[in-house]
């Protein structure tokens, strides 16, 4: 069974890769505004929280990585 819809890479983005990255054709690019950022800190990815209180996701791959996609709607559901 085909998963193509868990990946999308936008090479052609002006802000492509938005994140460092040293595998650019795994860099997945359907959860381009990640959707756990609103869990806070238990969002499960690599941020830090500045001084003035924002949440900093600069350093954060987990939505960008191929093999994420299972673990990200598992945490969406979860919001629920």
């Amino acid at each position: 069974m085909s998963e193509n819809y868990k990946f999308f890479c936008h090479k052609d983005c002006e802000y492509f890769p938005c994140h460092k990255t040293d595998d650019e054709e795994n860099f997945n690019c359907l959860f381009c505004y990640c959707p756990l950022y609103s869990k806070g800190e238990d969002c499960g990815g690599n941020f830090v929280i500045l001084e003035n209180g924002v949440k900093d996701c600069t350093g954060c791959s987990v939505p960008h990585k191929r093999e994420n996609y299972d673990l990200i709607m598992k945490k969406l559901s979860a919001l629920e």
